[in-house]
C-alpha cells in the first residue's frame, strides 16, 4: 500500500472509531464485541434499514480492531420498481461513511405468492455463493430481539413443533456456511440509536408496512401484546427453556443415529435396525428426517406429515416387506430392518 493510501486508511479508521466517544454507543459496541468472537474474515448482508446499518458500523469497527477483512453485500431483489435505486442509495450511504459495499441482484422470473419467504431464500443463496467464492464460512445478518419474537409467533401460527419454534438462533447453517445473528440480544431502539448517531439516515423497506405479508401482521400482533404487558424477559426465558429441551432431544437423536443405524461412507445407503423405532416419537421423527435429508442429498427437510405417515408404515408389525419412495430416497423394509438408499 502506498504512503498516500495508508494515510487515507488511517484517517478512515480514525473517523469511524471517533464515534465510540459517545458513551452509549461505546457500551453497545463492547457488548457486540463480546458476543461476536470471530477471528476470520466474514460477510455482512445489508438491507439498508436501521438494524442492518447498525450492524455495518459495529462490524466495521470490529474488523479494524481485529485486523480482519469484511465484505458488505446489498441484495437487490428487483421485486419493486425502485429497488435498484434504493440499493444504490444504500451503497452511497455506506461509502459516505467509509464502508465499501457491492450490490447482488436477483435476475429471472419473480414469484407471485409466498414472496417474502422465497426472496429470503434467494438472498441467502446469493450471499452463500459469494462466501464460497471468497472461501468464507461466516455470514452476518442484522436480526435483533424483535425479529426473534416475530419468528416465534410465525412458526407458532403454522403449527411448528419444538424444533421450528426455536430455529431462529444466534448461529445456524445453510449449505455449510454459518449464518450468524450477533444482534439477537439487542433491542431495535438500541440499533436505531447507533444508526442515527453514525449515519443520520436509513432506507425503510415499504413492504414492512404491507399487511398482506404475514410477518407484518405478526409484527403488529407482537406490538399489541407488548402494549398489553407482554414481559420480554419472561418471553426470552420461555424461549431459553424450549431451546434447552430441544438440545436434549438433539442429543438423543444423535445417539439413536449412532447406536441404531449404519451409514455407508459415501452416504448413499443407511441401514436402520429395529431398535431405531423403539424411541420416543420425536426422536424417531427427527432421526429419520435427518437420514432422508442426508441420503437424498436434499437442501430442505421433507414435510412432517409425510414422515409421520412413513413412520406409521415402518412400525406396522404386520408388514414384513415394504418399498416406498420419499425425498429422493428408496426406503425398503425387510423383516426387522429398514434400508434407505438414494433414488436412482
Amino acid at each position: 500500500m502506498s504512503p498516500k493510501n495508508l494515510n487515507v486508511s488511517k484517517k478512515t479508521h480514525k473517523d469511524l472509531l471517533n464515534n465510540l466517544r459517545d458513551k452509549k454507543l461505546f457500551q453497545i459496541y463492547r457488548k457486540f464485541e463480546k458476543i461476536l468472537k470471530l477471528d476470520k474474515d466474514f460477510i455482512v448482508g445489508v438491507s439498508g434499514g436501521p438494524d442492518s446499518l447498525a450492524l455495518c458500523f459495529l462490524t466495521k469497527v470490529y474488523s479494524i480492531k481485529k485486523s480482519l477483512n469484511v465484505y458488505y453485500y446489498i441484495v437487490d431483489h428487483r421485486l419493486r420498481k425502485n429497488s435498484s435505486d434504493e440499493a444504490q442509495s444504500v451503497k452511497n450511504l455506506l461509502k459516505k461513511n467509509n464502508i465499501k459495499s457491492d450490490i447482488l441482484r436477483w435476475y429471472g422470473k419473480k414469484p407471485l405468492s409466498n414472496i417474502q419467504s422465497l426472496a429470503r431464500n434467494k438472498r441467502y443463496t446469493l450471499l452463500n455463493n459469494e462466501a464460497k467464492k471468497l472461501n468464507i464460512t461466516n455470514i452476518l445478518t442484522g436480526h435483533h430481539i424483535d425479529d426473534l419474537y416475530e419468528n416465534f409467533f410465525i412458526r407458532f401460527s403454522r403449527g411448528s413443533g419444538l424444533k421450528g419454534l426455536v430455529s431462529f438462533s444466534e448461529k445456524t447453517q445453510r449449505d455449510k456456511v454459518n449464518i450468524l445473528r450477533p444482534l439477537l440480544s439487542f433491542e431495535k431502539k438500541q440499533l436505531n440509536y447507533v444508526t442515527t448517531k453514525v449515519f443520520n439516515s436509513y432506507i425503510e423497506d415499504p413492504s414492512n408496512k404491507e399487511t398482506k405479508f404475514k410477518r407484518v401482521r405478526i409484527r403488529e400482533y407482537v406490538k399489541n401484546l407488548q402494549d398489553d404487558g407482554l414481559d420480554k424477559n419472561k418471553f426470552l426465558l420461555t424461549i431459553k427453556n424450549l431451546t434447552d429441551s430441544n438440545e436434549t432431544i438433539k442429543f438423543y437423536v444423535a445417539k439413536n443415529l449412532k447406536d441404531n443405524s449404519y451409514i455407508y461412507d459415501d452416504n448413499s445407503k443407511i441401514i436402520i435396525n429395529k431398535e431405531f423405532f423403539n424411541q420416543p416419537h420425536e426422536v424417531i421423527f427427527r432421526s429419520l428426517t435427518e437420514i432422508i435429508k442426508l441420503v437424498g442429498n436434499n437442501y430442505y427437510f421433507v414435510r412432517g406429515k409425510k414422515v409421520d405417515a412413513l413412520i406409521d408404515k415402518l412400525k406396522d408389525k404386520t408388514t414384513i416387506n415394504l418399498k416406498l419412495t420419499l425425498g429422493n430416497c428408496v426406503i425398503n423394509k425387510v423383516k426387522q430392518s429398514v434400508i434407505v438408499r438414494k433414488e436412482p
